[in-house]
């Protein structure tokens, strides 16, 4: 029995140190960074845990010793810097949209290395896009240190995807239905790495609240106009998914029983209202200029009487939104960004108008601060989230010389 409980305390020990050292890599990677002194301070452990952690991590290469933060306080020398390697691991993330996908090389500290873009021309097939996505992950990769590990691929998508296993459930401007787009992107690359799939309006959320305009903000929600209507939630400081992984699909909340046909089967749903295509028809946008829709809103100098009583109908719905889950701030992402830049006063006219009192007082509308690369930045967060838990165990397993690997 004495043999047992050595082996269960050794292995408890171990846990928690990986478990302390990809903390402390956390911390680093958000602050790019920080004073063993601050680290000391954050994560309520001793100068010599710091400095042993510190050191492991060194060994690893993903960080190494900066120029001292933070200046001389008091007496003694000041304390050592701790900062991210230039050649450190990295990620690819990938933001599908309806009519392109971007994918860019993404370092620790949120860096971005290198970047590409193309189109997706009508309708495509999942196969034929994944092979898109296979093409431009090769590009962004090309100048990589061949030393630099790869510890994950991040994707974004605009539709319904299972949390147990990433299965795209649903993706209604793709026509996609129950599709292993990972397996699909990793068997066009050749190759075996740790890919995560979320919804956008997941990601946005999860990239703001990290390092955008709600840092600091525990109670968020990123309402995402990407030709539908969604949200991602931040509660307590945590992403809200929901049992399956599907919450926050807020453009088919009810908003006029007598409204429009929506294509998930219902009528009057907010989407009907707010959404990309009721935008476009009111003011006369192609249908193929559609998802291009925030573009097109950037161009207007002033907004029409159309685009005022759609703001109303977009601040109504927030109303509901903000009387649901009570959040500090929101942030309107997407085409939603350029309409409320048009009519914003009609936005909050119609939030103050249906919100309660009590939550509409601690609730504040926002625009993104990663602008239009919150999604992306939000693929490259749950990608790395492996090496946060575990970087002993993810650098294990990372690809090294990708380049080498890929196949033709």
């Amino acid at each position: 029995m004495a043999t047992d409980r050595r082996a269960g305390t050794g292995t408890n020990q171990e846990a928690v140190r990986r478990h302390n050292l990809g903390t402390l890599l956390r911390h680093v990677h958000r602050a790019e960074q920080v004073s063993r002194a601050e680290l000391t301070s954050v994560m309520g452990l001793n100068r010599s845990t710091i400095a042993g952690l510190v050191g492991e991590l060194e060994s690893l290469g993903v960080i190494e010793r900066g120029v001292p933060a933070g200046g001389r306080r008091g007496a003694g020398r000041p304390s050592a810097g701790v900062a991210l390697t230039d050649q450190g691991p990295y990620v690819i993330a990938v933001d599908l949209g309806v009519d392109r996908v971007s994918v860019a090389r993404i370092g620790l500290g949120g860096t971005v290395q290198q970047r590409n873009r193309a189109p997706i021309e009508g309708v495509a097939e999942a196969w034929q896009v994944g092979s898109s996505v296979a093409t431009l992950i090769r590009g962004v990769v090309e100048d990589a240190p061949a030393s630099a590990p790869l510890v994950g691929i991040g994707i974004s998508v605009p539709g319904l995807i299972r949390r147990s296993d990433g299965l795209v459930r649903l993706a209604p401007n793709l026509e996609w239905h129950d599709v292993s787009f990972g397996s699909i992107v990793l068997a066009a690359l050749g190759l075996d790495v740790p890919i995560s799939l979320a919804n956008d309006a997941d990601l946005g959320a999860l990239a703001e609240h990290e390092r955008g305009v709600g840092v600091g903000v525990d109670d968020l929600i990123y309402v995402s106009g990407n030709v539908g209507v969604g949200a991602g939630v931040i509660s307590a400081g945590r992403r809200l998914e929901g049992a399956g992984g599907y919450a926050g699909e807020v453009g088919h909340l009810r908003f006029n029983p007598a409204g429009k046909p929506c294509h998930c089967g219902n009528r009057g749903c907010w989407e009907t209202e707010v959404g990309a295509h009721a935008i476009a028809a009111a003011i006369r946008c192609p249908e193929d200029k559609v998802p291009q829709l925030g573009e097109v809103l950037d161009s207007f100098t002033e907004p029409t009487k159309e685009l005022r009583v759609i703001g109303g109908h977009l601040g109504s719905g927030l109303a509901s939104i903000v009387n649901a889950f009570n959040p500090q701030m929101v942030v309107l992402g997407g085409y939603f960004r350029a309409l409320y830049t048009l009519v914003g006063a009609e936005v909050n006219r119609g939030l103050a108008e249906r919100a309660l009192p009590a939550p509409l007082e601690s609730v504040t509308l926002s625009l993104p601060g990663l602008a239009d690369d919150s999604v992306l930045f939000g693929a490259a967060e749950i990608a790395f989230e492996p090496l946060f838990v575990d970087p002993v165990a993810a650098l294990g397993t990372a690809l090294v010389d990708v380049r080498s690997r890929l196949a033709g």
